[in-house]
C-alpha cells in the first residue's frame, strides 16, 4: 500500500504495466525461497481464539478516517467492530462492507467499511522471515494487502521504506504483487522495485505469502518460490536501502485507489480476507 496522497492522480502501477505488455517487471524472480537455516520462531499469531484481535499483538488503524486514506481509497476503518474484523474458525477476518457508518464520531463520508490491523507500537522487526497463510478478498474495486513500513517515521514516506509482501487489485484476480518503496525506488518517480505472480485460486484458497529480509536482500515470494529480489546495493545510502532499520506490520482491505481503477462493483461486498496465520522468524 502507498502512502503519499500524490498517487491519488496515479496510473496503472509498473508491475501491470509490464504484465500488460509482456515484459518482466524491474525486480522479477524466479528462484526457490525457504526459511533461513538456524533461524527460530519470535512473533506469531495463530488466531486460535475467537472474538476481537490479541491486543497485545495488534492495534487499529483509523487515523484517516475524518480526513480520508490516501490513494484515492473509500472505505472507512472501523475499530473494534465484529462487522469488520474479527478472529474465527481459527481466522482473522477482515472484511470490507458497503454501508455508511455515519453515527460514529469520525466518520469521514465513506460508502464502504473495512478493517486495517498494524503491529505499529507492539512489534516490528529488522530482518527475519515473515509469512501470512492466507485467502485474498477479491472483486472489482477491493485491495486487500500484506505490507510493512518503517517504524521510524520521521523520513516520511517513501524514505521510511516500505516492503509490500503481498498486493491483489480485485480487477485483476489472481494478480500478486510484491514491491519495495524506498526514496530512490517509488512508483511516485517511476522507480520501484516490483514484480507480480499469477496465483489463479487466490481467492478460494488459502497460500502463503512470504517475504526473506537480510543484510543483502529481499525476496517475496508465494508457497516457497520468489518472484520478487531487491538486492542491497551496500554503499550506506538510506536513500536506496532503509531496510537495516526494524519494520512493522499491516494487514488491511482497502477499497478503490488502486483496486477501483476500473471502477467498483457493488457485487463484491461483503469481500473478505481471511488470514490462517501470522509467523515471524529470525536468525539467533
Amino acid at each position: 500500500m502507498k502512502l503519499l496522497a500524490a498517487i491519488v492522480t496515479a496510473s496503472l502501477s509498473i508491475a501491470a504495466a509490464h504484465a500488460q505488455n509482456g515484459s518482466p517487471p524491474p525486480a522479477s524472480a524466479d528462484e526457490p525461497m525457504a526459511m533461513p537455516a538456524g533461524a527460530r520462531l519470535v512473533w506469531s499469531d495463530e488466531f486460535d481464539k475467537p472474538g476481537a484481535p490479541d491486543p497485545k499483538r495488534w492495534r487499529y488503524d483509523t487515523s484517516r478516517n475524518k480526513l480520508g486514506w490516501y490513494n484515492n481509497e473509500l472505505q472507512y476503518y472501523a475499530a473494534n467492530r465484529r462487522e469488520n474484523v474479527r478472529v474465527e474458525g481459527g481466522n482473522l477476518v477482515i472484511e470490507a462492507r458497503k454501508e455508511r457508518l455515519d453515527t460514529l464520531p469520525d466518520f469521514g463520508g465513506q460508502d464502504y467499511s473495512s478493517g486495517k490491523l498494524v503491529t505499529e507500537g507492539l512489534a516490528n522487526w529488522r530482518y527475519g522471515f515473515i509469512e501470512v497463510r492466507a485467502k485474498l478478498a477479491c472483486g472489482k474495486g477491493v485491495w486487500p494487502a500484506i505490507w510493512m513500513l518503517g517504524s521510524d517515521g520521521s523520513m516520511g514516506w517513501p524514505g521510511m521504506g516500505e516492503i509490500d509482501v503481498m498486493e491483489h487489485v480485485g480487477w485483476d484476480e489472481g494478480g500478486v504483487h510484491g514491491s519495495a518503496h524506498t526514496k530512490a525506488y517509488n512508483h511516485v518517480i517511476g522507480t520501484q522495485k516490483t514484480a507480480i505472480t499469477r496465483v489463479p485460486d487466490a481467492c478460494t484458497a488459502f497460500h502463503n505469502y512470504q517475504l526473506d529480509w537480510n543484510e543483502d536482500r529481499m525476496l517475496i515470494g508465494v508457497d516457497g518460490h520468489a518472484y520478487m529480489r531487491f538486492d542491497n546495493d551496500h554503499k550506506g545510502n538510506h536513500d536506496t536501502w532503509p531496510f537495516a532499520s526494524p519494520q512493522y506490520l499491516i494487514l488491511n482491505v482497502a477499497v478503490g485507489g488502486w483496486g477501483g481503477q476500473q471502477g467498483i462493483d457493488p457485487a463484491a461486498f461483503p469481500s473478505r480476507m481471511d488470514v490462517d496465520y501470522v509467523r515471524v522468524w529470525q536468525k539467533r
